[in-house]
């Protein structure tokens, strides 16, 4: 049977749950290829619930995100880039999730910052479209998760549904700054993005096991443009940055994650958090096609927060999408 049928009777809940645990367990062992990958995501894309998103505004979307799995327990960094992103006249459709390998998820420190999250598919097309920022909560966008959901926690490695997620984005993103937990999976979703049509992208993935940029070391990265992948390493050091441990941006739950968002913000955070949020920041408004090199980029995203622009967009959003309901 091939992997297209495989995966079909797996969405479409007509595989044992034992033979599902089994089949997953071993594409992880083996190792996904990017066909595979491409195959997967293609037929989830189609199972999701899409945004009614004029083709406009899809060809303008960016989306943040990782693989999650890196299990390091840094604060919300693509969320925090996303939201600073949304300041500086990007439209970024954030697709994402509650906590599954760390305290904190995407929905879980949106939700602290005073964000609804409980918009149908219109209105986060007007919240797009009024703030240029919208939340897609997987579990509300992927129906086929429900049955798929408990055999996924029953399995203690990962699987690839969390390679899954970053590619299945409903708004149909066509641009993407993508973090994945191991250097090894960078070449395989480069090309299984080239096979989904993204138009823009940089998959990165750090020495020291980040689904980030780094800060504490080096970078690994594939670059997407114009349907050529081109691979290389990003240095902080290069840029400007002080290299900071690890530990320097570490997180706790989401009101915790929250607060460090809010002081990242004000310019009331320690110098690394500041730091990773502009070095991932820079790199995702190059992809955005909002600077013509990086070191313009850094300057637009430090003034992004310096300026206050952040902190009042922030709070605009929030309104927003309280009163969408």
């Amino acid at each position: 049977m091939n992997m297209k049928s495989q995966f079909e009777k797996l969405f479409n809940n007509d595989m044992p749950t034992e033979e599902a645990r089994a089949f997953l367990m071993a594409l992880a062992q083996k190792g996904e290829t990017p066909e595979e990958i491409a195959v997967a995501a293609s037929l989830m894309r189609e199972h999701s619930i899409k945004l009614p998103i004029p083709k406009v505004l899809q060809e303008k979307a960016i989306d943040v995100v990782g693989t999650g799995g890196d299990k390091i327990g840094s604060f919300n960094i693509s969320t925090t880039v996303s939201l600073l992103l949304a300041s500086l006249d990007c439209v970024v459709a954030k697709h994402g999730s509650r906590s599954i390998t760390s305290q904190s998820g995407s929905a879980d420190v949106l939700e602290s910052l005073g964000i609804n999250l409980n918009l149908t598919p219109e209105q986060q097309v007007k919240m797009l479209e009024e703030t240029g920022f919208c939340f897609i909560f997987a579990m509300n966008h992927h129906p086929v998760m429900k049955h798929i959901m408990p055999i996924r926690k029953s399995i203690e490695h990962r699987t690839i549904f969390n390679i899954l997620g970053p590619l299945t984005n409903p708004a149909g993103a066509k641009k993407y700054l993508l973090g994945v937990f191991s250097p090894e999976y960078i070449g395989r979703m480069a090309k299984a993005l080239l096979e989904l049509d993204a138009k823009k992208a940089f998959v990165v993935s750090s020495d020291d096991g980040m689904d980030e940029i780094s800060l504490a070391t080096t970078t690994q990265f594939a670059y997407i443009e114009d349907g050529v992948i081109s691979e290389g390493i990003i240095d902080p050091e290069a840029h400007g940055f002080k290299l900071a441990p690890q530990k320097a941006i570490l997180g706790g739950n989401a009101k915790e994650n929250a607060t460090i968002t809010r002081e990242i913000f004000t310019g009331e955070s320690t110098q690394a958090q500041r730091d990773i949020v502009l070095l991932n920041a820079g790199y995702a408004l190059f992809v955005d096609g909002k600077a013509r090199d990086m070191k313009e980029a850094f300057e637009r995203v430090s003034e992004g927060i310096d300026s206050g622009k952040a902190t009042k967009h922030l709070n605009f959003m929030a309104n927003v999408s309280q009163k969408l309901v």
